[in-house]
């Protein structure tokens, strides 16, 4: 785990001068875990829980119970910007930290492109080190997926101020679905200049990646014709058809400069774009009695996101009698694009625990037009005031957001404008009473979100509604001792949405509000003996809806007790020799928005070790990890709009990498 994070607007900071729940995972987890996603990192905290299944086009997740990145537009922050990163999965290749921060986000990297409020996840591309690297990879995961990867570091210049590092990896073969092929291809050279004054970057991402068979969330039939969930499929089960197919591309860039024009003052810009391009060919399977019935009807559908973002910044370090103040001033731009098209093919069933191949189809690409194009403005300001030789820290800030959107029907004509304002404050602290080892931390912090437009049925019919203000309020310690560190957070997360009263007025009254504890472990416990844990205690409930059935109900999608649990063991009788385990738990989670309907609680259990050394003189570091070591078969998670995610079934990673 790395000591600090990208808070954005704050720049680089310390978790325990944080008054946040942040971890920030490093490069070096993701090799040790074989992970190929960002997301896969993160789900080592059990403050996240997927809402998709293993082997489909795109990572969602929850964070504190509320969904991340289950629309278009992409919701990773890339070195602390949004805009740049892939939309639908980020590769870990060229991935240096990937950094979670809990809650609400508004000030410190504006508005998400969705309207998240659960947590941002930022990722620190790698960089050039002070060393040059050569670094090669191979890799083999169940049942035939192959892999190559690439590292090479350099430095240039008489002081070394030249820097480029490039990541490229390439995935080919079957993976442990059955009928299931995937082909992935990673290429991300990063440029960086590092003078006595000014430092620039320069990222360029390309991410291709094409599932023959892609895995699809499945979807229940309404409770009155099927009143209990089915149990869940083996996890190696897959019910697209060979024909059925998903390939996303993703082409993205960074240019980043940091000038200091003296001590404590600074100025920073960036201005960074993207593109992805979607064409799939498949359906949402439609489960409708407890034989396994199915129906779906694939859908050829293609799609290209264009996106921007620009931010220019300053940061001011200077002394006021007994404070010290560090100020961040921001105008950050976030622009997108979305067009569409899509044609149905022929609707067809099956069985989910015996599915056959349907007869294949060969649907026409569908002309794509304009769908909708967004424009997130913001003007941020903060203070950190630090007082008591740092032991007292309080932090103060703003942002005013502006949020324009679009959304036009297939013929290019204008169906809806959405333009509104808000000011979200924040105001955070930390309390080091006891040295630096313990750090008392709380904070307010707001989340924003599209607000809806008044329906057809109210009687303020087309009213624009101003953006939800998710509020939080979070109290936490952190505890660091040794080798190890620990966090503990109470927090509450309340968000808004419309409601239509009984006299028929729609308004942002509706309301869910989140609740939790979590625990959180990490470090050496003993020479030799490494842990990371994580448990997290949820209560997540509707306190208002439109539908009073819904009020009091627990969110879908969102158990009350998640956990996870990981250990390796490096043996002192075999040098080089490292035993690793995990445990993961996530409690029931309901279907439906009545609570009539849940999938039970899961564990999972992996396994893997690891050797290094060296071969020839050449370091070496062999891996081998299995998941889901028992092969258990369970529905995995929830998605937002009522999808269930399939586990995957076990399978077996092993990698070499060598350092030349």
């Amino acid at each position: 785990m790395a000591r600090s994070g990208n808070l954005g607007l704050l720049g680089e900071v310390d978790v325990m001068d944080t008054p946040f729940s942040v971890m920030s995972y490093t490069a070096q987890t993701v090799a040790d875990q074989q992970a190929t996603s960002a997301a896969e990192v993160i789900g080592n905290n059990a403050a996240v829980r997927f809402s998709v299944s293993p082997g489909g086009m795109l990572d969602a997740f929850y964070i504190r119970g509320f969904p991340v990145n289950e629309g278009n537009q992409g919701e990773f922050a890339f070195d602390g910007v949004f805009g740049v990163a892939p939309s639908y999965r980020v590769f870990a290749d060229y991935l240096e930290r990937i950094e979670l921060v809990k809650g609400p986000t508004a000030l410190l990297n504006g508005m998400a492109p969705n309207g998240a409020i659960g947590g941002t996840v930022n990722l620190q591309p790698k960089r050039a080190g002070s060393s040059d690297l050569t670094q090669l990879g191979l890799e083999y995961s169940e049942q035939a997926q192959l892999g190559a990867r690439l590292d090479v570091s350099r430095r240039f210049g008489p002081q070394k101020e030249w820097g480029a590092r490039l990541n490229t990896s390439l995935r080919k073969g079957q993976t442990a679905s059955e009928k299931q092929d995937r082909h992935a291809k990673v290429l991300a050279l990063a440029l960086d200049y590092q003078g006595s004054r000014l430092s620039a970057s320069l990222d360029l991402l390309s991410q291709d990646e094409h599932f023959d068979a892609p895995n699809r969330p499945v979807f229940l039939a309404p409770a009155n014709k099927l009143p209990q969930v089915p149990a869940a499929p083996s996890g190696n089960s897959n019910l697209s058809n060979r024909w059925e197919w998903s390939s996303v591309a993703d082409r993205s860039a960074l240019l980043r400069a940091d000038y200091e024009f003296a001590s404590g003052l600074s100025l920073f810009a960036n201005l960074g774009s993207s593109r992805t391009g979607v064409e799939r060919f498949f359906g949402n399977p439609m489960l409708s009695d407890a034989a396994g019935k199915v129906a779906w009807t694939p859908t050829r559908f293609s799609q290209d996101i264009e996106r921007g973002t620009a931010n220019l910044g300053a940061r001011i370090k200077l002394r006021s009698g007994p404070v010290e103040h560090a100020l961040s001033l921001q105008f950050s731009r976030y622009e997108d694009r979305l067009s569409r098209g899509q044609l149905a093919g022929t609707a067809l069933s099956n069985n989910l625990y015996a599915p056959v191949e349907n007869p294949k189809q060969s649907p026409l690409t569908p002309p794509q037009s304009k769908t909708s194009e967004s424009r997130l403005s913001g003007l941020a300001m903060a203070d950190t005031l630090s007082l008591l030789e740092r032991r007292l820290m309080l932090s103060l800030g703003a942002r005013v957001q502006q949020i324009h959107s679009d959304n036009f029907n297939p013929a290019g004509k204008l169906l809806q404008r959405y333009e509104q304002s808000a000011t979200t404050p924040f105001v955070g602290l930390v309390l080091k009473p006891w040295g630096e080892q313990i750090s008392v931390y709380t904070n307010l912090m707001e989340g924003l979100s599209k607000g809806d437009v008044a329906p057809s049925n109210a009687s303020n019919a087309g009213e624009v509604l101003p953006p939800y203000r998710s509020k939080q309020l979070e109290a936490g310690l952190k505890y660091e001792s040794g080798g190890m560190s620990s966090t503990l957070a109470l927090f509450q997360i309340s968000k808004p949405s419309g409601l239509l009263n009984e006299a028929l007025v729609y308004s942002a009254d509706g309301e869910q509000r989140n609740r939790g504890l979590e625990l959180e472990s990490y470090g050496e416990l003993s020479p030799g003996l490494r842990l990371m844990g994580s448990l997290a205690l949820l209560q997540a409930k509707v306190t208002r809806s439109s539908v009073a059935a819904y009020t009091g109900k627990q969110a879908l999608g969102v158990p009350k007790l998640q956990a996870n649990l990981s250990a390796e063991w490096s043996l002192p009788q075999a040098q080089g020799f490292t035993l690793n385990g995990g445990l993961a738990y996530a409690g029931t989670q309901y279907v439906d928005a009545g609570n009539l309907r849940q999938i039970p609680a899961w564990w999972r259990a992996d396994i893997g070790a690891r050797w290094q050394g060296s071969l020839a003189r050449t370091p070496l570091t062999l891996r081998a990890n299995v998941r889901n070591l028992f092969n258990r078969s369970y529905w995995a998670g929830v998605s937002s709009f009522g999808g269930m995610a399939q586990a995957s079934a076990r399978s077996l990673q092993v990698s070499a990498s060598a350092d030349f």
